[in-house]
Order: structure tokens, then sequence, then C-alpha cells
């Protein structure tokens, strides 16, 4: 990361972490300085090393590095995730529809998809739930992924016992949507009106009206044509999870931690990070970044309790039947089918 953003990332976390403070001992000798601290877990996550490598370079101790290692997530975890972690707000949507819409996939929010993160200090009593078709322990992470390779989603934490569809099951990637909170995504396709979006994923999810499959087997020019460009669209997850492991090395090594609370603060902190680098990458204005636009979008929300529970209800089932709908997943599915024939087919 650019040095900017190194010093305005201890500034913040020093804000909520005494720790990263740098203070004086009762004989009146300085102690250790944030600058070290940070480094020191910023390498371990980067290079994916073990925390006594680093006193070769930062020149600490082993407890120490660890020490610093948990404060330092655990501050980017409570500082940054509501801002870099947050689900698509008005603007992001009409922009990642635009975006769908010049890679002729109108109503696209981008791509769903799962990764197994293994962990070599499992617990003994915690083999048998974490360990799945990969024969070692892993603990699975379901994330949204879009074209500039931004992380919309992120739900980690799943044994790796568990497929992608029960992962999918546990989340809570439709959980606004469902409470018909999420802003509405209007896009048209092959002359029909939709006001969701969806998401483009293989052949392993469920069919539903926000989710976007490939074909397995396409037969004919139109779905030939199809499940090519889908596949191809749906590897921005595929390459998302590629510079993630590649930019922080630690989420591509076996995993030494004990605890699976300690992985889920590191894998939530390499997202945010990550998320934060892409920005700063791609220097926009300071006035458009997404702290201004998150307070934007939130100074003037309130707590609205709905007067009639039965109601209220009544909503949320009507929106999961939606969301869930087999019908509308084959209507989309179709449509977008002759959308993508009429606009790229001839040109094919």
């Amino acid at each position: 990361m650019r040095q900017s953003l190194f010093v305005s990332i201890l500034h913040d976390i020093q804000q909520v972490n005494e720790y990263f403070i740098q203070t004086r001992d009762a004989t009146g000798a300085p102690g250790l300085s944030s600058v070290p601290k940070m480094t020191a877990a910023l390498r371990i996550l980067q290079y994916g090393v073990p925390t006594d490598a680093v006193d070769e370079y930062i020149r600490i101790g082993e407890s120490t590095a660890i020490t610093a290692l948990n404060f330092f997530t655990g501050s980017i975890v409570a500082t940054y995730e509501v801002v870099y972690l947050r689900s698509p707000n008005e603007a992001d949507v009409a922009r990642l529809l635009q975006e769908g819409e010049q890679r002729e996939f109108p109503g696209m929010l981008g791509s769903l998809d799962c990764v197994h993160w293994r962990w070599d200090k499992c617990p003994s009593a915690q083999v048998g739930a974490y360990t799945g078709h990969y024969h070692k322990p892993t603990v699975v992470l379901e994330a949204v992924a879009s074209y500039d390779l931004w992380i919309w989603h992120a739900f980690f934490g799943m044994p790796g016992s568990l497929n992608d569809i029960t992962v999918h099951d546990r989340s809570l990637l439709f959980a606004e949507l469902t409470r018909g909170r999420a802003p509405a995504a209007n896009y048209t396709s092959n002359n029909h009106a939709y006001t969701m979006g969806y998401y483009l994923a293989d052949g392993i999810y469920p069919r539903c009206a926000t989710i976007v499959k490939t074909i397995s087997q396409p037969q004919g020019a139109k779905r030939q044509l199809f499940a090519r460009m889908q596949e191809a669209c749906r590897k921005d997850v595929e390459r998302e999870f590629g510079v993630l492991q590649a930019r922080f090395n630690i989420v591509s090594v076996p995993a030494r931690g004990w605890s699976d609370e300690d992985l889920y603060y590191i894998m939530k902190t390499c997202i945010i990070l990550h998320n934060m680098i892409s920005e700063d990458e791609r220097d926009i204005p300071e006035n458009e970044r997404s702290a201004a636009q998150l307070e934007t979008d939130t100074s003037n929300l309130g707590c609205q309790v709905s007067g009639d529970p039965n109601e209220k209800y009544a909503q949320f089932m009507l929106n999961r039947q939606r969301i869930r709908s087999v019908e509308a997943h084959n209507v989309i599915h179709n449509d977008l089918i002759e959308h993508l024939w009429s606009r790229v087919g001839e040109l094919d």
C-alpha cells in the first residue's frame, strides 16, 4: 500500500486501540513505537510467515508480534467494516448495473462463489466437522466480487464439510433484500422490466430469481453463446480470489491459528485492506470515497417499526418467495439468452 494509506490507517486505529500509542515505562524510557507494531502485523498478513520470523527485520519478539497481529486485525474490523464491507447503496447499485449493461448482462451485480482456506492447526475435536472433500480441515469463505476487484459480500467461518449450497443457505447475502431494505435494481432485459438484480454463479447454486447460472451442456448456438459469456463474466470472483491470495499470502498458505475466531478476524482484515488498497489505487477524489458516501447515505436513516407485525411478516415471506422463485429464474435466464443473442449473436 502507499505510504499515505499506511499513515492514515495507523492514525485511525490509534483512535480505537491504545495499544498502538507509544508510551513510556516507569523509568521514562520510550516503549515500542506504533510503526513497527503495525509493520509486523502487515508483514505476517502479506507474506504468511510465522510470527517469530518478523523478529529478524522488525526486532520484536514472537509474543509481541502475536499481540500486535491480534490487536491490529480487531482494530481494522472494528474501524472499517461498516465502510469497506458494506452492502451496495443506491449509487453503488446504479454503477454496478451500468457496468453489467456494458458487459451485456443487464441487472448483474457481481459474481458469487466460495473458496476454502486450509486450517493446519484445527483442534482435534473439530477436525471431523471442518473436513470435507479436500480431506483436510478447511474454513469456507463466500464472497461476491465485481469487475473492479471490489468485494461486496464476505461470509466467512463455515466448516469445510459444507458445500456451496449449505454455506449460501446460512449467509446473509439476501437478508436486506428479504426485509425490503435493499436498493431497487431496475433494469430491462429482452423488453421485460425487473426490479431485483442478480449474481452470476456456477452450476451448484440453486435456481432462484437472484442467481443466474451457466448451462452445463448447452445445446444450440444461443445457449452456447450464453454459457460462454456467463462463464467469462463469472471469472470476476475467481480472479478476485487470486488477487486476494497473491496480495495477502497468509490466506493462501495453510492457517496456523488455533482459534477459528482469530481466523475470522484475519480473513476479514485482509478483505477490508484489499478493498482499501483497490480504492486508493483508483485515485478516487476525496469527496467521493466510501466514507463520504456512507455518511451521506446513512445520515437521515431512522428506525421505522411497522404498526402491524403480521403485515411485516407477510411482506417478509412474499419477498422470500420472490427471491426463491424457480419460475422467475427461468424467465430471467431465457430473457438473458435472447438478449445476448440479439446483441452479440450476429457479430459472433
